[in-house]
């Protein structure tokens, strides 16, 4: 998914039951579902529950209040407060719209991502560019080299045109002109 995609997450769009991830209103304002990897669902369950204390205390304070797109906001006036609204990643600190003064803990800045993904990269000694992008690319080129086909994964990053997917079967062409080498494919034995 998207940097911003990831950091709008609310509590809500990840279902752990079907291990998938809901993107509402993505680029392009589509929705879409992408894949929640067994991986993290443990330490993804913990990072929730560490919102929620924090969603907890804010209320406790007077707070708890997340913004709802659209009208929401008029139409279900509670549900600004409930749990299944806040954001997955909240800002480590409480801000005030300027629209309507109200004092609510928006979503994570896409800033600190970047921040922290250069250190992580910095930290594992990789030389290459990387950035939030490079991983989504990635995501889109190891899915096409396990053979996933092509209009799979259009569906799972959004593009609204088949031929923005195409620039990511690159990966499908090999070096040497796409020609893997007999040799490869010839298992040694001693003789």
């Amino acid at each position: 998914m998207r940097l911003i995609e990831c950091v709008r997450l609310r509590v809500m769009d990840i279902d752990f039951g079907y291990s998938q991830i809901v993107i509402y209103q993505g680029k392009g304002k589509k929705d879409r579902i992408a894949p929640l990897p067994d991986k993290l669902v443990d330490s993804l369950k913990v990072h929730l529950e560490k919102v929620r204390q924090l969603h907890d205390k804010d209320l406790a304070e007077g707070y708890g209040e997340v913004f709802l797109p659209g009208a929401l906001a008029k139409k279900y006036p509670n549900a600004a407060k409930q749990w299944r609204w806040q954001y997955a990643f909240p800002s480590g600190k409480l801000s005030i719209d300027p629209e309507t003064g109200i004092t609510r803990r928006h979503h994570l800045h896409e800033s600190t991502v970047r921040k922290a993904l250069s250190n992580a990269v910095r930290n594992a000694g990789i030389v290459k560019r990387v950035t939030t992008h490079t991983l989504r690319h990635s995501f889109a080129t190891h899915l096409l080299s396990d053979g996933y086909d092509i209009r799979t994964v259009q569906e799972l990053l959004g593009h609204a045109d088949v031929s923005t997917t195409m620039i990511y079967t690159h990966v499908l062409n090999r070096g040497g002109r796409g020609v893997r080498s007999p040799l490869d494919e010839v298992t040694m034995r001693d003789d």
